[in-house]
């Protein structure tokens, strides 16, 4: 965005050198959207007008059409570290508001398993930047719910471990409990997966305007530079609809639909640098045809934005288009051959599969016409 420093909502604040490492920087690739400049604009617009501040925002659309993209973007042109928490259905308080971990003697952590000593580790010599669950996905190389799952299990280890000893206890915030203390952008992915109402609560507690959160330590209060994204998918397995309560909290909601044809082309040249746009549209017009039939067909999957870049890629290195369009596209949205079959004929009845043979006969007639 040229001009995206405009939007930059606390220009003397100062920022740690970590701070500014997490302040996402846009790759040349990037093409600011609609959606971008809109919600500067109305967060930057009411950033100073009390109750009417929109510090909240929910984007809600297909995998793929840019959600986590454009959350990112806004912690550049908002001059915000991000960070992010994915949800999952067995979330309790702990991975809300974070841990309170007993610190064990080396004796004891000797005694321990090797990986439970190297996540150990790890925590007690963090300087509590990073939370308990992320530091246990750095070491082990494992998904939030699996860190969360696996923290579950190590306390109570170690609380098996700490016999008679006197044992010092030290909390670990979350991710969520960081970025509302710290000032931070929080992308929170796919709250619609949680089930337990009573994190439903908490994570409503944080996002009140004037909001605070009882820690085991402290009551913290949300910091003035605090922005929430919530990202959710439609239509994806294991959601729910958004918690009424959550959606209340919400201050601007962006509906995240497949770009417009022009800017599907655009994106797709900075991301592969493939300059035929000819090729690049008509493979947009498939897109497009085939989102439009699997939703108008109840067909779960979905035809977004990777999608489209992969196959622009594969194509671009001299993949056949009509072949990998399955291998990028179709296969993706389903593999059911009745399924297949309606998406094939929407595309047959509006001539672009026919376009596409025409393209592959173009394209063999220039490598023909080059070896020559």
């Amino acid at each position: 965005m040229s001009n995206h420093n405009n939007y930059v909502l606390s220009p003397t604040r100062q920022l740690t050198d970590i701070e500014k490492g997490l302040v996402w920087t846009k790759p040349t690739s990037h093409k600011e959207s609609e959606e971008e400049r809109r919600i500067c604009k109305e967060i930057k617009r009411n950033w100073h007008r009390g109750e009417m501040k929109i510090a909240n925002i929910l984007l809600e659309g297909d995998a793929g059409s840019g959600k986590t993209q454009l959350a990112k973007a806004l912690s550049a042109d908002l001059g915000l570290p991000y960070t992010k928490v994915t949800c999952f259905a067995d979330m309790d308080k702990s991975d809300i508001i974070g841990s309170i971990l007993p610190v064990i003697s080396n004796e004891r952590l000797e005694e321990m398993q090797s990986e439970d000593q190297l996540v150990l580790k790890a925590i007690y010599e963090s300087d509590s930047f990073q939370s308990t669950s992320e530091i246990v996905m750095n070491v082990l190389g494992i998904s939030q719910e699996q860190a969360a799952l696996k923290m579950k299990r190590l306390l109570k280890r170690v609380a098996q471990n700490t016999g008679d000893d006197v044992v010092e206890y030290r909390f670990y915030p979350s991710e969520i409990v960081r970025a509302f203390q710290k000032g931070y952008l929080l992308e929170i992915q796919e709250p619609t997966v949680i089930r337990d109402a009573a994190v439903l609560m908490a994570l409503n507690s944080a996002l009140e305007l004037d909001g605070s959160i009882n820690l085991p330590t402290e009551i913290i209060h949300r910091h003035p530079d605090f922005i929430a994204i919530i990202t959710t998918n439609r239509s994806y397995t294991g959601t729910r609809p958004l918690n009424e309560a959550l959606r209340d909290r919400i201050q601007h909601s962006e509906k995240m639909d497949l770009p417009s044809k022009d800017m599907m082309i655009e994106r797709a040249m900075a991301k592969t640098e493939y300059r035929n746009q000819k090729v690049l549209g008509l493979l947009a017009d498939i897109i497009i045809l085939l989102d439009k039939t699997a939703r108008a067909s109840g067909i779960k999957g979905v035809a977004g934005m990777r999608s489209y870049f992969y196959w622009a890629d594969a194509v671009a290195e001299g993949a056949s288009a009509r072949e990998s369009l399955y291998h990028k596209v179709i296969y993706k949205i389903t593999t059911d051959s009745e399924e297949i079959k309606l998406l094939e004929d929407a595309l047959k009845k509006h001539g672009l599969l026919a376009s596409l043979d025409e393209v592959e006969i173009n394209v063999q007639k220039k490598n023909e016409f080059l070896i020559r």
